[in-house]
């Protein structure tokens, strides 16, 4: 029989991923009009704009109708304002306007949102990674804040992974190249194995997820190499299995799966 373009793999070696890119930040906008204006420094670390916002809300909308939020177990955000406020807006609690005694996910007007605090009740954990960042070099909207800054906007992320306070790793140039870039996509990929969770969404930029799922696909039809080389539209959710081919994770069997032989006994060889 030809199973030529199907694969069967066991579950505990797979992993679902909801890869999210940022909603419309302000420098989207300049650059659309005028390229140049990505190299400038108004628009560093660009935070959202009303209309990211309302993307925002309508991203929300879908993952609570798509019952995500009661699957998802860990939010990975690259530590940049506008992926920071959209991974929060799509999958933070709620508008916390009464002053809850928990810490908030987001303060109030965080980045110039013109928001109300954020709640961090009943939400799954957030994790700030440096890896999943826009490519980086000569764009000031992709250089990052101190993570000193951020927690005091974003007080129930966690930074603890995030090696310095400033921002070492952007440069004024070069940039960095796709093949750069898909590289450090293939290195997020294998460090996501290295986690428990089994499924996780993940809020980045259209660069890192195009050079991230540009490393991937090649032994697929041509049909599905073209999907995965589509570029992100702002606040576009995709969701994705990631195979463990090569035994690179370290978790045990699926928790679905049962042994057998509970109480042990001889087998039926006719059954």
């Amino acid at each position: 029989m030809d199973n030529e373009g199907i694969g069967l793999y066991p579950l505990h070696r797979c992993k679902t991923i909801h890869l999210v890119r940022h909603a419309q930040g302000i420098h989207n906008v300049a650059g659309e009009k005028d390229h140049s204006a990505y190299s400038s420094e108004d628009y560093f670390d660009a935070h959202l704009t009303p209309l990211g916002w309302q993307q925002v809300d309508n991203l929300r909308n879908h993952v609570r109708a798509a019952q995500l939020l009661n699957k998802v177990e860990l939010v990975i955000v690259s530590p940049m304002l506008r992926t920071i406020q959209t991974a929060v807006g799509a999958f933070g609690g709620e508008e916390d306007t009464n002053g809850a005694d928990t810490t908030p996910l987001m303060v109030a007007n965080a980045g110039n949102s013109d928001r109300p605090a954020i709640s961090s009740l009943d939400i799954p954990p957030f994790l700030a990674v440096e890896l999943c960042r826009e490519t980086m070099g000569d764009h000031p909207c992709d250089r990052r804040r101190s993570v000193t800054e951020y927690k005091a906007l974003f007080p129930s992320i966690d930074f603890s992974i995030i090696e310095t306070d400033k921002d070492v790793l952007w440069k004024p140039s070069p940039r960095e190249s796709l093949e750069e870039v898909a590289a450090r996509g293939v290195e997020f990929i294998k460090w996501i194995w290295t986690r428990k969770e089994k499924e996780i969404a993940i809020v980045s930029h259209s660069g890192f997820l195009h050079g991230l799922l540009s490393s991937f696909g090649k032994d697929c039809c041509d049909d599905l190499k073209k999907e995965l080389s589509i570029h992100f539209s702002n606040c576009e959710l995709r969701s994705m299995v990631i195979v463990d081919r090569g035994n690179l994770g370290t978790d045990s069997a699926e928790t679905t799966n049962y042994p057998g032989k509970v109480p042990q006994g001889l087998d039926n060889p006719s059954g």
